[in-house]
């Protein structure tokens, strides 16, 4: 019926090469933005709480409200009343808590 004449298609082989460098170039660097993606730890969230400083907005007496990086916690202060304005240190999240001592 029909025949098919290859002899008109024809890839270099420096194109192959170059095709071949290029993926195994990208798979190399994805594989090694991976695995340093992986090792970096979480600085984030309630973790990333602890030793920041937070302004009271409620009187801490010892349960109050503080405000830190946006957002308004629930604080209980650990050593004596800390009155609205003031600055206190986070030493330790418990849940949706934070304990704070003067800054």
């Amino acid at each position: 019926m029909f025949e098919i004449d290859p002899s008109w298609f024809h890839i270099d082989t420096w194109f192959i090469i170059l095709v071949v460098v290029a993926l195994v170039a990208f798979l190399a660097i994805a594989i090694i933005w991976g695995i340093r993606a992986h090792r970096h730890q979480i600085s984030a969230g309630r973790e990333d709480l602890v030793g920041k400083t937070a302004e009271v907005k409620i009187a801490l007496g010892p349960k109050g409200i503080v405000f830190i990086q946006g957002e308004r916690w629930v604080a209980v202060s650990e050593k004596g009343r800390v009155e609205p304005g003031e600055e206190v240190i986070v030493t330790k999240v418990d849940g949706l808590k934070l304990y704070v001592t003067k800054n």
